[in-house]
């Protein structure tokens, strides 16, 4: 189950463990004030060969030379 972001007007930001399917909280749980759920940005991880497009580029370039000159 994911942890929620909410944000209430009165006590500030708290998360909230909930359920997917759990519809989102309409008032806060500690002083009954009114909340906004904080949608934040996932975070990332980028993993595998061929990410770093820079160093491919300078790689597949040496090795095209390397190919055209074992060819000549």
């Amino acid at each position: 189950m994911p942890t929620y972001l909410y944000e209430c007007e009165n006590c500030g930001r708290f998360e909230e463990f909930q359920n997917i399917n759990d519809d989102a909280l309409e008032e806060c749980p500690e002083c009954s004030g009114e909340v906004k759920r904080i949608i934040g940005s996932p975070g990332i991880i980028f993993k595998g060969s061929n990410f770093y497009v820079n160093q491919d580029k300078k790689d597949s370039t040496k090795a095209k030379e390397n190919k055209s000159e074992k060819v000549s």
